[in-house]
């Protein structure tokens, strides 16, 4: 019988275990067996929380959906002003955080993508994500610009976020997180000058 409160404690283990083998060897080679022997747990117990390699994937990436929420809304909270430029740089900044741009981290979003125009509980959590980043970001452009325009803007600013983070990932290199800021910043400046 399994000891009260192990759940959680489990969990994390397993997420951990799972973020490390992604890193090491890839979600194709990642087998149970392998994020088993990483966690110091029997193949079982991965079964007996997730059901299987694609119930713990999911479960990664909620843990790293939860981490982006979290880096944003800390931000977000701290800012000393209330106007869409100071949020939209949290948003930027959450996105490019650490919890989001570190070797396991990077590989394991891409593993995620790649499975997600496969599997459908994925593939829902992927649109979840995808639409509460372009929701915020268009959001805050609508408070100085037209709804049409705000869309537009918004738009840009996550196909922009998303591909600085994917070249990123691909370099094979530490990522450059201060580049990429400046050239979101850059892209987010020029919109809000239409504001004019």
């Amino acid at each position: 019988m399994p000891k009260v409160g192990m759940q959680p404690i489990r969990r994390s283990q397993l997420i951990a275990a799972t973020l490390e083998a992604v890193d090491q060897v890839g979600m194709a080679d990642a087998s149970i067996a392998y994020i088993a022997r990483l966690a110091g747990v029997s193949n079982g117990i991965i079964s007996h929380y997730f059901n299987d390699k694609n119930g713990l994937l999911e479960a990664t990436m909620r843990h790293l959906m939860q981490a982006l929420s979290e880096a944003v809304g800390a931000r977000r909270r701290a800012l000393r002003e209330d106007n869409p430029q100071a949020h939209l740089k949290a948003m930027i900044d959450g996105n490019f955080d650490e919890s989001q741009v570190s070797g396991p981290a990077m590989k394991t979003w891409l593993a995620f993508w790649a499975s997600s125009m496969h599997q459908p509980a994925l593939r829902r959590l992927q649109r979840v994500n995808d639409h509460r980043l372009y929701s915020n970001l268009c959001g805050q452009f609508h408070r100085v610009l037209p709804q049409d325009q705000a869309r537009f803007a918004a738009r840009g600013l996550a196909s922009l976020i998303d591909g600085l983070w994917l070249r990123g990932a691909l370099s094979g290199e530490a990522f450059d997180t201060e580049q990429a800021r400046r050239i979101a910043y850059d892209y987010l400046d020029l919109q809000l000058s239409k504001a004019l």
